[in-house]
């Protein structure tokens, strides 16, 4: 393989790579750091973490010589968004408003490098995750790989960049209205927000209320089964908790899928949000295709639930409790204090109400999982939009800029289902075209599988960083 060919290799193939002696972690490492730089223009890192990702790689390289054993991700370059602690590295939240390191790693950053990783750098958000574009007065604009004009989403539109240019195989993101998925489907990539307590998150209790946990965003199924394998699972802190799954994702990821039931529906949770027609069709397409494959297909209408006040009170108390542990909450973005005015009245009694509300309104959602395995829906009901989305905006014009892109998401946080986005072709702007996947409650084992066996039946291009903007899988 070139350079290039070994840094846009995946996990599983990266890993046999490293595991036989054909690639070292150092020489992975030192092409991960080149293709890094040489895709700045991108702005999808805040941080690159040379000197500690070389030294960490000397480590995995000592380890195999001395035929110690290696774990799932041995030499692995991962990439953390930057609102995970990474130990002495700042936890921005995407502001300049933290300067101290953090004392010590996440617990999911703690378990990826007991799995072997090799951690190179922090991705960049959206000031504190709020808005589904990549765009803030401290780090500027994150551009898509696959046309720089346009944002790869958010929040985690750092690490969705990262891993669609190719520069490192699987980026850590965050969830809490759809920031995986909806990154995942602007730039072509697999995002799995799982169910709510799957992923502890510690060092918090939780995170955004009942709204957020965080994941991997991969260019495959399999690749980011594997991470989840590495990060899943509780400590006693974590206030949500999930069952723990009959079967590893990995094996899930592996398996033949058994002739499911899918109900699919282009209905959107907001009334004056329309599906852009090509959403739609690749919707369709994509439900004829896994009618073609053996499932049961039906058009339904979910009838969805008012998450309204659920959700926002959540959205406001998650972003006052991150904004009360900065170190300079005056140098947050004007949008930002915009947001924290609003938000005032979103104290804990009033959370604590709007936790229950989403309770209560995941148990009407999961009416839908009585007559069907799986929930077949667009990601986003736009296209992805140009860069520049948030300029000018106040809070609360931001937040109507964001409905489109949250419509078919947020819902499921509010729910806590596993919910994933997955690429389904390329659209005639030539941008990826995404369609996703609700499980019901501890269903990722269900929508894995079927996942893998679209993404086998229908091979998603990439866009290439040499070579324009697409190639063939």
């Amino acid at each position: 393989m070139t350079d290039n060919e070994i840094v846009a290799a995946g996990v599983s193939r990266q890993y046999t790579a490293l595991t036989s002696g054909e690639l070292t972690a150092m020489e992975l490492t030192e092409a991960t750091l080149d293709a890094i730089d040489r895709a700045s223009a991108l702005n999808a890192f805040t941080t690159v973490l040379r000197d500690a990702a070389r030294r960490d790689a000397a480590e995995r390289d000592r380890a195999r010589a001395a035929g110690e054993p290696l774990g799932p991700l041995h030499g692995i370059p991962v990439a953390i968004k930057d609102e995970i602690d990474v130990a002495g590295v700042t936890t921005t939240f995407g502001t300049r408003a933290n300067r101290t390191p953090a004392r010590a790693d996440a617990e999911v950053v703690r378990r990826l490098r007991a799995a072997g990783a090799v951690i190179v750098g922090k991705t960049a958000m959206s000031e504190f995750g709020q808005w589904p574009f990549t765009e803030s007065s401290t780090y500027g604009i994150t551009r898509n790989p696959w046309d720089p004009t346009r944002t790869p989403g958010g929040s985690s539109g750092g690490s969705a960049a990262a891993v669609a240019a190719g520069l490192v195989p699987v980026a850590l993101g965050g969830d809490g209205g759809g920031s995986i998925r909806i990154p995942a489907a602007c730039c072509g990539l697999f995002g799995l927000k799982p169910q709510r307590g799957r992923v502890t998150s510690a060092p918090m209790t939780a995170l955004w209320g009942a709204l957020g946990t965080c994941g991997p965003l991969t260019r495959t199924v399999l690749d980011s089964a594997i991470v989840y394998d590495v990060i899943r699972g509780n400590l006693p802190g974590d206030r949500f908790r999930a069952r723990e799954p009959e079967t590893s994702f990995t094996d899930a990821a592996r398996k033949p899928p058994r002739p499911l039931r899918v109900g699919f529906s282009a209905k959107t949770t907001t009334a004056l949000v329309k599906p852009h027609p090509e959403q739609v069709r690749a919707l369709e397409a994509t439900a004829g295709l896994l009618a073609g494959l053996g499932h049961r297909v039906d058009e339904i209408d979910p009838h969805y639930p008012d998450t309204t006040p659920a959700l926002l009170t959540q959205f406001y108390g998650g972003v006052r409790a991150e904004a009360q542990i900065v170190e300079y909450p005056e140098l947050l973005e004007r949008r930002t204090r915009h947001t924290l005015r609003l938000g005032v009245w979103a104290r804990r009694p009033v959370l604590e109400w709007a936790i229950r509300a989403g309770e209560s309104l995941g148990r009407k959602l999961n009416r839908i999982f009585d007559a069907y395995d799986l929930l077949l829906t667009p990601t986003t009901a736009i296209r992805p939009p140009r860069v520049g989305v948030l300029d000018g905006k106040g809070s609360l014009a931001a937040t109507v800029a964001c409905f489109p892109m949250v419509t078919y998401t947020a819902i499921w946080n509010v729910a806590g289902n596993p919910a994933a986005s997955l690429p389904v072709g390329v659209g005639e702007d030539g941008l990826p075209l995404a369609v996703q996947l609700v499980g019901p409650p501890g269903g990722e084992t269900t929508i894995l599988p079927v996942a893998t066996q679209l993404e086998q039946a229908r091979p998603q291009p990439r866009p290439h960083p040499d070579r324009g903007p697409a190639e063939s899988a």
